[in-house]
C-alpha cells in the first residue's frame, strides 16, 4: 500500500522510520511547520533521511493541500500524533481510508488530555486504540486496543514514554498488517461509555483535598502541564514529588521539613516530599536548589 504519515514529534518520526524498516511504502510524511526556535523538527528530518517527500502546511484543511495531497494517491493515510483538524476530504480519500493513534481505552478520555485525566482520577489502568477516525472527536470506529496498568508512583510521562510508546508504535504497524490483510475491523464506539474531556492546561494544587487526590493531581500533569501552587504570591510549579505517610496537626500546605534534595509539604492524612520545581518565569529547577535560593524553611506555606 502507498501510505500517507501524519505525524509529528518524536512518535511520529518512531511509526515513520518503523513503517519504512517493516517494507511499507511511505509515499509522503505530513509534520507541522517547523517552530521558530525548536531544536530541530524529527519526522521532517526522519523523511528527508529516508528520501521520502515531507510537507509541512500550517493547516491540513487549506484547500491547496489537498490538491497536493491527491498527487500521491495514498492507499492509506496513518495518524501518528496529530494535532490540527484533518478534513475529511483527506480522511476519506485512500481507499483504505484513514488509521489513528490515541492514548486511551476509547470511548474513555476522549481529546488531548488523555493520559493526564487517567492518571489525575487516580485510575489503575489506561491503554491506546488504533481507530477509524471520522468528523467527530476521536469517536471513530475501533481497529484494536491495548491495555496498560497505572502505578500508584506513575506519572504521565511515565505511562507514555514507558509503556504507551512502544507499544503505540507496534500497534500501528499491526493494525498496517490488519488494513493490508483485509482484516482490520470497525468496532463502532458506544459514546455513553465514555467522554471528551478538555486539555489539561492549569490544574491548581488545593492543599485541603486527601493526599491522595494531591498526589494525583501532581502526577497527572508531570512533565505537562504542571501542578500550580504559590508561595510568597508567587506560581510555582511541582513536578517529581512523593507521596509519604507522615502527618499531623500543622495546617496542609505547610512545610515540615526542608532538605537538599527537596522539602516536605503538610497534606490531609499524609505529606507530599517535593523534588522539582518550576518558579514563575524559570526552567525546571530541584527542588532543594529551589528551596535554598528563597530560603524555604519548617513553617512557611504553600498555597496561601
Amino acid at each position: 500500500m502507498r501510505i500517507a504519515l501524519i505525524g509529528q514529534a518524536a512518535f511520529g518520526e518512531k511509526v515513520l522510520r518503523a513503517l519504512v524498516e517493516a517494507g511499507e511504502e511511505v509515499v509522503v510524511a505530513y509534520t507541522p511547520p517547523d517552530a521558530p526556535a525548536a531544536k530541530g523538527n524529527p519526522v521532517r528530518e526522519a523523511a528527508e533521511a529516508l528520501g521520502i517527500p515531507v510537507r509541512q502546511p500550517a493547516r491540513m484543511r487549506d484547500l491547496e493541500v489537498f490538491a497536493d495531497y491527491q498527487s500521491f494517491v495514498p492507499d492509506l493515510n496513518v495518524m501518528a500524533f496529530v494535532t490540527d483538524i484533518v478534513p475529511s476530504t483527506i480522511l476519506n480519500y485512500p481507499s483504505q481510508g484513514t488509521i489513528q493513534y490515541h492514548p486511551s481505552l476509547l470511548p474513555r478520555h476522549r481529546g488531548a488530555s488523555a493520559i493526564n485525566w487517567a492518571v489525575i482520577n487516580g485510575e489503575s489502568k489506561t491503554g491506546l486504540t488504533i481507530f477509524w477516525p471520522d468528523e467527530g472527536l476521536d469517536t471513530g470506529p475501533i481497529l484494536l486496543q491495548k491495555e496498560v496498568s497505572i502505578e500508584p508512583d506513575d506519572t504521565v510521562g511515565s505511562v507514555y514514554f514507558n509503556k504507551l510508546f512502544d507499544l503505540g508504535v507496534e500497534a500501528i504497524l499491526e493494525s498496517v498488517r490488519l488494513v493490508k490483510e483485509g482484516r482490520a475491523p470497525r468496532i463502532p464506539q458506544d459514546l455513553s461509555q465514555g467522554e471528551y474531556e478538555p486539555i489539561c492546561k492549569r490544574m491548581v494544587i488545593d492543599w485541603m483535598y486527601p493526599i491522595g487526590v494531591v498526589y494525583n493531581v501532581i502526577r497527572g500533569c508531570n512533565p505537562s502541564p504542571g501542578a500550580v501552587t504559590t508561595f510568597r504570591g508567587e506560581e510555582l510549579k511541582i513536578f517529581d514529588c512523593e507521596k509519604r505517610a507522615r502527618s499531623g496537626p500543622e495546617e496542609p500546605g505547610t512545610l515540615l521539613e526542608v532538605a537538599p534534595d527537596g522539602f516536605l509539604v503538610a497534606g490531609c492524612g499524609g505529606s507530599i516530599f517535593v523534588k522539582r520545581v518550576q518558579p514563575k518565569g524559570s526552567g525546571k529547577v530541584p527542588a532543594g536548589e529551589y528551596a535554598a535560593s528563597i530560603g524555604l524553611s519548617p513553617g512557611d506555606k504553600l498555597g496561601g
